[in-house]
């Protein structure tokens, strides 16, 4: 049985620790981070509001993307031992796709690409208010700095317009809060994804 879940949510919300739990928790479960997705800065345009537009669809390779996550479907063996992913013995031993095998799909943007939106089985969002992201955000290193301005001026502005397209093109997303504890959080992810996989064997 393959199985995808998708882990989105606003920048600094906790994506990323909350997807490396599940790695180690969930058994032959693989990953695509829609971060290693973005073209080069000189790709990326100016808007009007002055800013490089990093925050949004067009800032990343989507159809790259969407091959990716293709090449998983396809294999996902195949797929787990070229990204270095170890496999539970069962499924070393049998060639044949049996068992059970997870793909995580994780990024800012991944409920806002129509191709993606229907290959999701579980689809979980973490938000979190406008003051804890920007002092979140602050605390952050990027390779290329925030210049001034870059969160009021294009990083929230941008994060309401898509969680808004978001909630018109998908309607079967699990919100959680961001601002819970880390364990809380996985914890109900965990559950409900093996809810859904009892309910799916």
């Amino acid at each position: 049985m393959k199985f995808i879940i998708g882990i989105g949510g606003v920048t600094n919300g906790g994506k990323t620790t909350l997807t490396n739990k599940l790695l180690k928790t969930l058994p032959n479960c693989c990953v695509v981070h829609q971060d290693d997705f973005f073209r080069k800065p000189d790709q990326i345009e100016v808007g009007k509001d002055g800013f490089r537009q990093w925050d949004v669809i067009s800032a990343m390779d989507m159809e790259a993307m969407v091959h990716t996550v293709k090449g998983w479907q396809e294999n996902p063996i195949k797929f787990a031992r070229s990204h270095g992913v170890s496999l539970s013995p069962e499924a070393e031993e049998c060639e044949s796709e049996e068992g059970i095998h997870i793909l995580v799909v994780e990024g800012f943007l991944i409920y806002n690409y129509k191709p993606l939106i229907d290959i999701y089985d579980k689809c979980f969002y973490i938000s979190i208010p406008y003051e804890e992201c920007k002092r979140r955000r602050s605390t952050r290193t990027y390779t290329l700095p925030d210049p001034p301005g870059l969160f009021d001026g294009h990083v929230w502005p941008m994060y309401l317009k898509h969680r808004k397209e978001m909630e018109n093109n998908c309607v079967k997303i699990e919100y959680l809060d961001g601002m819970t504890s880390k364990d809380n959080i996985y914890n109900k992810v965990y559950e409900s994804v093996q809810n859904s996989l009892l309910n799916n064997l």
